[in-house]
């Protein structure tokens, strides 16, 4: 008898925040999880499809950049003394100002099928090119948008598309720099550019809004969106991540970024604060008291020299904090997840930080709780874990992986973190579906190849 496509049995699954056995994993008709049983009786498994190995839930990418996948490995030289974020934007910005939407759209592809390779279901897309090459509007204004779209939708990814908010080139500044010029916009495009991919009817890929930074918008602006977006989407912001930009928001307004934030905007649980690696305890507590998320992106802050955030004091508060592999340095959530803690233990020199400071035993498991809970709350979408309600995504681990050879099922996740160098999976499943391996998608490759090559060559 065929199994049923829509009922899973996995011998082991990531259930509320500990390892269940013989879960009978249901999948609605809307593509999210009508029931999640564990021990689930023999008589209720009959005709439910096997599933190969150990379930985890999929994990939320809050903060992508998916052009800066053509710089990767491509900016690790320094051939002019001193190195630093700066420095490496003036280089991303050579790309930034060079790519076409057909080439973002090849990019994007084949970034999306690694994520989704890794893990990843869904991915909050950071947007902010939105103007042709030289400046020029495009006569479609979201074309950069749906070029993103039209690549989440051939792989099979979630994605929230955030259209971001770019008007000026720092504190104090008039307007736009000229190699800035594509990513002028205005509180009303970045909300039509949303509007133009909802209206796309893509049932895996939906809008919210950005804000570049404050550094980038002014308050007037910055209100408008707020008010436009409040209670009805995700509102993410770059914010507090370089010191020379906390020192330059200091000289302009007499705070530091977030404090600055907390003062003149009603934050509530739909903000998403970037990085916020330079932040007071204060600041933290503020952020906590509205409600509010940080994304943290560990790969790329460290590629960066950004700092290190303060986890221990966001997770003594229980505070809402997402992963993020932003420039996609990597694209390995364990990768981002075992970089945080060790940045932690770099800096401490103490060891298991996060299962100190989130009064657990395991490390892995408060990070990816904490990763899997925030990240529902970055995309704006029900992605919490196995439960019922929430969109059925799902990653299935290959017991047989080198690094997993003989571990016990309760070191299981331990290991993934702190001891697999690759994601261990047999299968990811996106709504309930499976969805194509990039070595099974070689048309990704070559596009991905010939649009490296037409900007390096």
């Amino acid at each position: 008898m065929a199994a049923d496509a829509d009922r899973f049995l996995a011998p082991l699954a990531w259930v509320g925040g500990a390892w269940a056995r013989d879960v009978l994993l249901e999948v609605g008709a809307d593509g999210c999880w009508r029931s999640v049983t564990p021990d689930a009786p023999a008589a209720s498994r009959a005709g439910a499809q096997p599933l190969a190995g150990p379930v985890l839930p999929g994990l939320v990418d809050a903060h992508s950049h998916a052009f800066q996948r053509a710089i990767a490995g491509l900016t690790e030289s320094s051939a002019h003394g001193e190195d630093d974020f700066w420095r490496w934007r003036d280089r991303m910005y050579s790309v930034a100002n060079r790519i076409t939407p057909q080439q973002l759209e090849a990019i994007a592809a084949y970034l999306y099928a690694e994520l989704l390779d890794a893990g990843y279901t869904e991915v909050c897309e950071f947007q902010y090119l939105h103007n042709a090459i030289g400046g020029q509007p495009f006569a479609q204004p979201a074309e950069m948008a749906l070029a993103l779209a039209r690549a989440a939708g051939r792989v099979g990814i979630g994605l929230t598309l955030l259209p971001t908010l770019y008007m000026r080139s720092g504190f104090g500044a008039a307007g736009l720099r000229p190699d800035q010029q594509r990513f002028a916009s205005t509180p009303d495009s970045v909300m039509r550019i949303g509007e133009a991919v909802d209206a796309l009817a893509q049932p895996l890929v939906h809008a919210g809004v950005a804000l570049h930074s404050l550094r980038a918008v002014d308050r007037a602006a910055l209100t408008e969106v707020a008010a436009a977006a409040r209670g009805r989407m995700p509102v993410h912001i770059h914010i507090a991540e370089q010191q020379q930009e906390v020192a330059a928001c200091v000289a302009q307004h007499g705070r530091c970024p977030v404090e600055w934030l907390l003062e003149h905007v009603e934050l509530d649980a739909h903000w998403n604060l970037v990085h916020a690696t330079q932040t007071s305890s204060g600041e933290l507590a503020g952020v906590h008291s509205a409600g509010a998320s940080i994304v943290i992106c560990p790969a790329t802050e460290a590629n960066l020299g950004d700092g290190v955030f303060d986890l221990p004091d966001w997770l003594g508060r229980q505070g809402s904090w997402s992963i993020g592999s932003d420039s996609h340095v990597t694209r390995s959530w364990q990768e981002e997840l075992r970089l945080l803690e060790y940045s932690q233990r770099l800096a401490l020199r103490r060891r298991n930080i996060a299962a100190r400071s989130g009064s657990r035993e395991s490390s892995a498991a408060v990070l990816f709780d904490g990763a899997l809970a925030g990240g529902s709350a970055a995309a704006g979408r029900p992605l919490g874990g196995l439960r019922a309600g929430e969109r059925a995504d799902f990653m299935v681990i290959d017991r047989e992986a080198p690094a997993l050879l003989g571990v016990p099922d309760a070191q299981l996740l331990d290991a993934l973190v702190f001891s697999t160098p690759h994601a261990g999976l047999r299968q990811v499943h996106v709504a309930g579906r499976p969805v194509r391996t990039l070595a099974d998608r070689p048309e990704l490759a070559s596009a991905m190849r010939a649009a490296m090559q037409a900007l390096w060559r």
